[in-house]
C-alpha cells in the first residue's frame, strides 16, 4: 500500500457521524479509544523514529447502532513546548533534540543537564490505560497524562515518581475483576540500587471510594534486583495469573551510563539499548500471596519479547504465551528513513519474524537431572532440570508471523483458547487472525488495499463462551473512492458483520482500550 509513516496527520476534535454498513449488535455500546504517533515534523525539524511522533488519540463511540468519530492530539508539555518553539525541543527515545544555534550558553547548559539525568517526555503515544476511575494516555516514561475519554481533552500530568520510585513503567498493566490495576516499572540507581518493581493501584482508596489520582494509594507488591546494576533489562509487558506474576528479564539491556552521556556524544537514547545474545533470558515467578519470588530458577535462551499474550495455572504448572523475536531488529525497522526506503507492503528483510511461543513453568522442581518436569499432556513445551538445579525452559511454537495479541479480557490470568492478532510477515499488517491455541488452527480476515490495526475483542455481556463477542479493528483503506473504516467481526465465525466508514484519514496507531457504556 505504501503508507506514508512520516506524514503529519490532521486532528478532528469535533464528533463526526460515521456511516454504518451492516448491522451492529444491539449490546455493543461504548467507546474504543486508541493511541499512536501522528505528528512527525515541527517547523524545520523532524523525528527520526516513528515511535517518537507526537500522540494522536482517536475514538469510535458506539451508541444504539450509531457511531461517532473524533481525534485529538495529546496536548502535554512536550506538544506545547514543541509548538511554541516551532521545532522539536523535547527529546524522545529515537530522536535527540538540541537547542537552536541561536540559544545562549546558559540555555545549552540547562539542556545538557536535563539529558544527563533524563527528564523524560510526556508524549504518551503508546496506549490508553485505566487507574481507578480515570483514563490515561501512556508510553513507558514516568509521566502519564489523564484524558477525558469522551472528548479526548488532555487533563492532569501525573508523575509516577511522586508516588513510587520508578523511572520507566510499562504501558500494558493488568486488571482484576475488582477493578484493581497491576503494573511494573524499573527504578534506576535509587539509593545505589537498580531494581524492578511490581505494584498495585487499588480500584478504591482508603475512604472506600475512588480517588484521583488513584496512584495516591499505590502499593508496592514486590521488588526484584536487576542482575546488573547499570544495565537493567528492557521489557514492554509482563504476565499475571491468579496466584503469580511472570517477569521475563531478557538480555535486551539499557546501558545507564551510556544514556547519561548520549546527549554529549550526539546519539539518541535508543542507541544505548543493546541485545546481549550470549546471555540467558531469566524467567522470574513471583508469588502474589507471599509477595516474594519463588525459589526455583527458570531460564531460556536469548530472546526479545514485547508482548505477553496471557498466563494461567494448571495442575502444578504456570503456562504463559508470548510473542518472541530472535533480536531487536523490530525497533530499528521503524526509523523513518528506513520505512521510506523499503517496500513496506512486501515481506520484510529487515526484521526477524515474530513467533507466538508457549512456555511452561513447573511449580515443583523435584526430579532427576535431565528430567522434563512438564507433566501437561497437551503441550510440547519442556522444562529440563539441570545438575545445578536450574530449569531450562524450551517453548512450544503455537504459530508464526503474528503480533499485537489480544484476548477476551475476562480470561486474563485464566486458561484461554483464542487469541486475536495482526499478521506480521511484513511491516504493514494486511491481515488479522483468530488463533485457536488448542488446535493451532487460524481463521484469517483480509481485504485488498487495506491496513489493519490491533484487533480488540469485546465480549458480549453475560456471555458464557470465550469467543462470544465481536472484534474491532481500525482499517486504513486505499481502494479508490472508499473511506477508512472500523471493521466489526463476529467473534465465533470471524466473519464481517459491519463496517463503520469515517470521512477522514485514519492513522496507523499502537494500542487501545474499549470502555463499555456503563463504565
Amino acid at each position: 500500500m505504501g503508507y506514508d509513516y512520516g506524514k503529519n496527520r490532521s486532528e478532528h476534535p469535533e464528533p463526526m457521524q460515521a456511516e454504518v454498513k451492516g448491522s451492529l449488535p444491539e449490546w455493543l455500546q461504548g467507546t474504543l479509544v486508541r493511541n499512536g504517533p501522528g505528528l512527525f515534523s515541527v517547523g524545520e525539524t523532524s523525528y527520526n523514529h516513528w515511535f517518537d511522533g507526537m500522540a494522536l488519540m482517536h475514538s469510535f463511540t458506539i451508541k444504539h447502532g450509531e457511531v461517532t468519530y473524533r481525534s485529538k492530539y495529546l496536548r502535554g508539555d512536550t506538544y506545547n513546548s514543541n509548538m511554541q518553539a516551532n521545532r522539536i525541543v523535547v527529546s524522545e527515545m529515537g530522536t535527540m533534540a538540541y537547542p537552536h544555534p541561536s540559544k545562549n550558553i546558559f540555555s545549552k547548559v540547562i539542556t545538557f543537564l536535563n539529558h544527563t539525568v533524563p527528564d523524560f517526555t510526556d508524549n504518551c503515544a503508546g496506549n490508553i490505560i485505566k487507574y481507578g476511575n480515570d483514563y490515561y494516555a501512556t508510553s513507558e516514561t514516568n509521566y502519564i497524562r489523564k484524558i477525558d475519554p469522551v472528548t479526548l481533552e488532555t487533563q492532569d500530568k501525573v508523575d509516577y515518581q511522586k508516588y513510587i520510585a520508578v523511572n520507566l513503567v510499562t504501558s500494558h498493566p493488568h486488571y482484576d475483576k475488582e477493578g484493581n490495576t497491576y503494573n511494573m516499572g524499573t527504578s534506576i540507581a535509587d539509593k545505589g540500587k537498580t531494581k524492578y518493581m511490581i505494584f498495585k493501584i487499588p480500584a478504591v482508596g482508603k475512604s472506600g471510594s475512588a480517588e484521583s489520582p488513584a496512584l495516591k494509594n499505590v502499593e508496592t507488591i514486590c521488588t526484584l534486583p536487576c542482575r546488573s546494576l547499570l544495565t537493567p533489562s528492557y521489557y514492554h509487558s509482563f504476565g499475571m495469573t491468579e496466584n503469580y506474576f511472570v517477569f521475563i528479564e531478557q538480555p535486551l539491556k539499557l546501558d545507564i551510563l551510556k544514556m547519561a552521556t548520549a546527549y554529549l556524544r550526539g546519539v539518541n537514547w535508543a542507541s544505548c539499548l543493546k541485545l546481549h545474545p550470549e546471555d540467558e533470558t531469566l524467567i522470574h515467578l513471583i508469588d502474589r500471596k507471599t509477595k516474594k519470588q519463588v525459589g526455583i530458577k527458570y531460564y531460556t535462551g536469548a530472546m526479545v519479547v514485547y508482548h505477553h499474550v496471557n498466563a494461567f495455572e494448571e495442575d502444578g504448572h504456570v503456562v504463559f504465551d508470548v510473542i518472541a523475536y530472535e533480536d531487536n531488529s523490530l525497533y530499528d525497522m521503524f526509523y523513518l528513513d528506513k520505512l521510506k526506503d523499503q517496500d513496506t507492503s512486501g515481506p520484510s528483510k529487515t526484521f526477524t519474524k515474530p513467533t507466538c511461543k508457549r512456555f511452561v513453568l513447573p511449580l515443583n522442581d523435584k526430579g532427576e537431572a535431565g528430567e522434563d518436569l512438564v507433566k501437561l499432556k497437551y503441550t510440547k513445551a519442556s522444562a529440563i532440570k539441570e545438575k545445578e538445579g536450574k530449569i531450562l525452559c524450551q517453548p512450544e511454537v503455537l504459530t508464526e508471523g503474528v503480533e499485537l495479541p489480544r484476548i477476551n479480557h475476562h480470561y486474563n490470568g485464566q486458561k484461554h483458547r483464542y487469541v486475536y492478532l495482526t499478521a506480521a510477515e511484513k511491516v504493514e499488517s494486511t491481515m488479522i487472525t483468530k488463533l485457536d491455541v488448542e488446535t493451532k488452527q487460524r481463521l484469517d480476515w483480509t481485504a485488498e488495499n487495506c491496513l489493519l490495526s490491533e484487533p480488540v475483542f469485546v465480549p458480549r455481556p453475560g456471555a458464557t463462551e470465550e469467543d462470544d463477542g465481536v472484534i474491532l479493528t481500525a482499517v486504513i483503506n486505499s481502494s479508490p473512492g472508499e473511506s477508512d473504516y472500523l471493521l466489526v467481526l463476529e467473534g465465533k465465525s470471524f466473519k464481517e458483520v459491519a463496517r463503520v466508514y469515517v470521512n477522514v484519514e485514519l492513522h496507523i496507531d499502537m494500542h487501545g482500550y474499549f470502555i463499555p457504556q456503563n463504565d
